[in-house]
């Protein structure tokens, strides 16, 4: 049996104690709560660093309509859309995003400039397209070399120059930058002719341009190419957009694919470069704009 004071001292230590379960059991679920909320405010949280300017590719996610895109890519901090024609300019504005990379002047992506039998057609079609681009206050327009078709390097690069330069004083008078894409030629788009930077970059010497430059697509470079940020820092110069995609299969841009992404983005960065970088992977996950917002973190160095 205990003594008077040993009660005494015993009975104070029980009631201390249960004191503290009871003042944790309320507060508990306050800081419970408190740390849901910061979550979920973490999740919704769009401000981005500033260092990137993020787009994304419309047809990556064909399962919204342009409306619910630029809706949920506003949310995300995204600054504008790729691959959108003048008819859905106005649904653009009326979200405040850019058109990034304009299109619906091109033919196709292997019917190009490197065949002078479609530079009538070509040069009609990007001659009405370049002051549409430029009244409606946008800078890229897309182009294509178009395939080989048993064309040399230098059969293509004088094919290109000859069409391209008809269009070049128009670009130059609009401010409009006629962006011819890197496409590989090994898995996606077998015998494309510009699928290769060093190829790009001595056509747009040949120009000699501000108004022609490169459209540096990590996805396809990685396949045809690699050595992804030696290649940007050495040709950044004649590089006016980035897209991306993870390698291989051009999904998700995450830990599931070979490419590092920060570090792309921080190679980019590094260059002063000012453009735009567009989401280009094709999500295979149910959350498909999950899958988007997690690759906007991912490059946002």
């Amino acid at each position: 049996m205990l003594h008077n004071s040993s009660r005494r001292s015993s009975i104070k230590k029980i009631m201390a104690g249960t004191a503290s379960i009871t003042a944790a059991a309320t507060v508990l679920p306050v800081l419970t709560a408190c740390a849901q909320g910061q979550e979920a405010e973490e999740k919704t949280n769009t401000k981005l660093k500033g260092n990137i300017n993020h787009a994304v590719s419309r047809w990556c996610f064909g399962h919204l309509s342009l409306d619910e895109l630029c809706k949920e890519a506003k949310a995300m901090g995204i600054k504008g859309i790729d691959l959108v024609g003048p008819e859905d300019w106005p649904t653009l504005k009326k979200y405040g995003l850019e058109s990034t990379m304009c299109n619906g002047a091109e033919i196709n992506l292997v019917d190009g400039f490197n065949d002078k039998k479609f530079h009538a057609q070509l040069i009609k079609s990007y001659t009405d397209m370049i002051p549409r681009v430029a009244k409606a206050g946008y800078k890229n327009l897309i182009c294509f070399s178009g395939n080989r078709r048993g064309k040399t390097d230098e059969e293509g690069w004088n094919n290109c120059v000859e069409g391209l330069k008809q269009l070049l004083p128009l670009a130059e008078k609009h401010n409009v930058v006629l962006v011819m894409e890197l496409l590989n030629s090994k898995v996606d788009h077998k015998d494309y002719q510009c699928s290769k930077t060093a190829w790009g970059v001595e056509l747009a010497k040949r120009l000699g341009s501000e108004n022609f430059k490169l459209l540096y697509d990590i996805y396809h470079m990685q396949i045809d190419e690699g050595d992804v940020i030696r290649t940007i820092r050495d040709n950044h110069q004649y590089i006016a957009h980035y897209h991306t995609a993870g390698v291989p299969g051009r999904n998700e841009i995450d830990e599931t694919q070979e490419l590092y992404y920060p570090a792309i983005m921080k190679a980019i960065v590094e260059t002063g470069f000012k453009g735009y970088v567009a989401q280009e992977f094709v999500p295979k996950r149910d959350d498909k704009l999950a899958s988007l917002r997690q690759s906007i973190q991912i490059c946002d160095v």
